[in-house]
């Protein structure tokens, strides 16, 4: 049933003809064990640099065939989504040490997200669960091509009733790395609470690290969402875009043309900005020095995900090494590395259930490179 104030319509997964929607809780799924997971430092010879990536968590729904509309899907497939909560996911897959910063619902959903987090040892403390508003919901259609459209129920959602006061303070300033995307600042309270975690982690000598992952769906408008993408741009360090947000964000100008990039979108603070082109590869522009990595070749099946995936791989590589930018030719074995995980990520349905070991990584350039 739906939430008190929800304007979106219900929708009652226990009833689907084709069982499609069952939830199954799994064995480490008990609600109170569900809401707090610390991650445990490892004794490594080399410290890890911890990443808190902030904003939204949310459920997939992905139909089981790809090509086909919402309303002639015979199934969906449910898989943990929301890029903040996939980036940590990623990186955590990679052997790095992650901790996601966001609301769920207090619902089946909302602990099912927190413990596929803690399944996939992420910092989950951060996590929050609102009694009073549903976990979101997206589904997702798959184009023959592999590209995705969405439709999301969050009207309203937990994830953007995050308060400031709910913010764990100490988790963001042991952050080496706090990273975030746009969608937390399309409304209130969490727009506050963003700004504010935001504000904490730079005070506390954080890399920022942002994405915007545009979804014009959920802004009000157009401009709404180039101008609320924008409040924020130039307190980021590390700054990663695709083609289409370029033209977005510049008014339609060339996605192609390092003038575009370099005269409307760098800024002075910023360390590295990265432009993903999907299967082309990516680009990268520092102060010193800019190029291009050719991506690597992968049958689509999904590509939810995969920028996510990129994000993730470069934040571990970066700490590992917090001078990564410095060095052109790490810096470009680490896109490389990233566009693998990319390529890895697309030839399975789903976000989280898709992010890449090392180890596979490790593999698939081996295979794809030799």
């Amino acid at each position: 049933m739906a939430p008190t104030g929800c304007s979106c319509f219900p929708v009652t997964l226990e009833r689907s003809k084709k069982g499609s929607f069952k939830f199954v809780r799994s064995s480490s799924s008990v609600a109170g064990s569900s809401k707090s997971f610390s991650f445990k430092k490892r004794s490594t010879q080399e410290k890890k640099s911890l990443i808190v990536c902030f904003g939204e968590m949310l459920i997939d729904f992905v139909p089981i065939t790809a090509g086909v509309s919402l309303a002639d899907a015979e199934g969906f497939k449910k898989a943990a989504g929301g890029a903040p909560a996939n980036v940590a996911v990623g990186i955590s897959r990679l052997g790095g040490s992650a901790a996601f910063m966001g609301k769920v619902g207090k619902d089946e959903f909302g602990y099912m997200l927190a413990d596929i987090l803690k399944e996939n040892n992420v910092d989950n403390s951060g996590m929050r669960f609102d009694p009073n508003a549903r976990t979101a919901l997206a589904f997702v259609t798959l184009r023959s091509d592999g590209e995705r459209e969405f439709m999301f129920y969050r009207n309203p959602s937990a994830d953007k009733l995050l308060h400031e006061k709910e913010l764990d303070v100490n988790l963001i300033k042991k952050a080496d790395i706090f990273h975030y995307g746009s969608i937390s600042l399309i409304e209130e309270p969490c727009r506050s609470a963003h700004l504010a975690a935001m504000d904490i982690a730079k005070k506390a000598g954080c890399i920022l690290s942002y994405d915007p992952n545009l979804r014009l769906p959920l802004w009000p408008s157009a401009e709404a969402a180039q101008q609320g993408i924008m409040s924020i741009w130039n307190q980021a360090d590390i700054i990663k875009i695709s083609e289409e947000e370029i033209e977005f964000l510049t008014g339609g100008d060339d996605p192609y043309d390092d003038d575009v990039v370099m005269i409307k979108l760098y800024h002075p603070n910023l360390k590295l900005l990265i432009v993903t082109e999907g299967a082309a590869g990516c680009r990268y522009y520092t102060k010193e020095f800019k190029g291009k990595v050719e991506g690597i070749k992968a049958d689509a099946v999904d590509t939810t995900g995969a920028g996510d995936s990129f994000v993730g791989a470069i934040l571990n590589s970066w700490g590992s090494d917090l001078n990564l930018y410095k060095d052109e030719k790490r810096l470009r074995e680490a896109l490389l590395f990233a566009n693998a995980c990319g390529a890895l990520t697309v030839q399975k349905k789903g976000a989280i259930p898709a992010m890449p070991t090392k180890e596979a990584v490790d593999q698939f350039l081996h295979q794809t490179t030799a």
